[in-house]
């Protein structure tokens, strides 16, 4: 949610913010609500100012003065009733209007309309050229008896799959492996909430917005988190923290579930867009200054690339054009891993950046030592890795020409010592 005081000053600003991302938010009606809502609270203070006045002089007065002076505090008590009517009919409208508004894109966020004019920032790892002719993830998951796509959807719908033996193996190494890193970094590792109420939803910014593509439970008034930057960035809401206590590093492996409403025929095959899946996630929690925030989005981001180089993958990372930022995100980097299926660099991480977009939601604050104010906090989240995505790069980029896979090698001792993954 952004300050409201922001949008009186400059509505052009927040205008070209949703039209930059693509959101439509009345910024001129929210105007106009804020102005009758400010103007009913002001009244509503002035008469509890009378209020108390009159109420000071009663015991005081006597005969026709005190009875008009009782007439007045009628009358007084009737115009509150009136205003704090028009207050409840005023406040739910501003409420929704101000949870529309979208955040300003950092400057040097490229302008865009979608994921096709993401702006490379850089390569790393070189990309393998193969003396067979490969196969992709599916097909080494059948012959490999690792994947089971054709059972998953039989028992689960579209979208949907198992793994099996040692791709189940592999797929905990390399969520091991990433949860080892993060904690020996520092993060604190949480086991979180995978069930949250709607005020969490909202407070994250994933409300409005992204109600399609979650599952909800509508009897239990609760939904299932699309990733554990939900749980992990409102684990303090509500709070005032200490300023010493910032920055929180903390990160978490959860199952994450997604509708991907919208996306029929789209990216149907293989392991690459599914319902459920597993992630680590890592969010930090920091002072409101702009410069922190920036350090930290470069750390988050060289946490993700660490793993990335030490899985010896390929990729890129893009900077997120406007279009492709959400409604709450200053400013986001992907990383895409190269999937030779794929024939392409495809989006594995999204780092991103809040300021105090989230925590104005979630009021949560921190108190500066030196001002003595309650300050609302900075977000930042990143994917560290996700699976089962990351095995499309890994099975394709590491098969061998006998059909097996080789096991990355910062993975071997979470493999039993096993290096490759044959046809049992």
């Amino acid at each position: 949610m952004i300050d409201i005081k922001q949008i009186r000053e400059d509505p052009k600003k927040f205008k070209k913010a949703a039209k930059d991302k693509g959101f439509d938010v009345d910024i001129d009606r929210l105007l106009e609500v804020d102005s009758k809502l400010k103007e009913t609270m002001q009244k509503l203070q002035d008469i509890s100012t009378e209020k108390n006045r009159i109420g000071k002089s009663i015991p005081k007065l006597s005969g026709k003065e005190k009875e008009k002076a009782l007439s007045e505090l009628t009358q007084l008590k009737n115009n509150e009733a009136k205003y704090n009517n028009q207050a409840k009919e005023l406040q739910p409208e501003f409420d929704a209007l101000m949870q529309e508004v979208a955040q300003p894109a950092d400057e040097d966020v490229p302008l865009g309309r979608d994921d096709t004019e993401n702006v490379e920032i850089r390569k790393e790892g070189k990309i393998r050229k193969f003396e067979f002719e490969p196969k992709d993830h599916v097909q080494l998951g059948l012959d490999l008896g690792i994947i089971d796509i054709e059972r998953g959807v039989k028992i689960a719908g579209t979208r949907n799959y198992f793994l099996k033996g040692d791709g189940v193996l592999l797929h905990w190494a390399i969520l091991r492996y990433a949860m080892d890193y993060m904690t020996d970094k520092g993060y604190v590792p949480l086991s979180v909430p995978l069930l949250v109420k709607d005020e969490t939803m909202t407070g994250t910014g994933f409300f409005p917005g992204s109600e399609d593509q979650t599952y909800q439970m509508e009897k239990d008034q609760l939904s299932l988190v699309g990733t554990a930057e939900v749980p992990l960035t409102a684990y303090h809401m509500g709070e005032i923290l200490n300023a010493d206590e910032l920055p929180k590093k903390y990160v978490a492996l959860s199952s994450c579930f997604r509708r991907e409403a919208g996306a029929a025929g789209k990216d149907t095959y293989g392991l690459y867009r599914i319902h459920q899946f597993d992630k680590v996630e890592q969010v930090i929690v920091c002072k409101n200054d702009t410069a922190q925030s920036l350090k930290f989005h470069d750390e988050i981001l060289a946490n993700a690339e660490a793993v990335m180089q030490a899985l010896e993958l390929p990729y890129r990372v893009a900077n997120v054009c406007t279009g492709d930022l959400g409604r709450g995100q200053a400013k986001k980097f992907d990383i895409e891993a190269w999937m030779p299926s794929r024939k392409n660099y495809c989006e594995t991480h999204s780092a991103s950046k809040f300021y105090d977009f989230q925590t104005r939601r979630m009021n949560l604050r921190y108190k500066d030592p030196e001002t003595k104010k309650n300050l609302f906090c900075h977000t930042l989240n990143n994917t560290v890795i996700a699976s089962p995505r990351i095995l499309i790069p890994i099975l394709e980029l590491y098969q061998n020409s006998d059909g097996s896979v080789t096991i990355p090698k910062v993975l071997l001792p979470y493999m039993n010592g096993r290096e490759k993954i044959v046809k049992s």
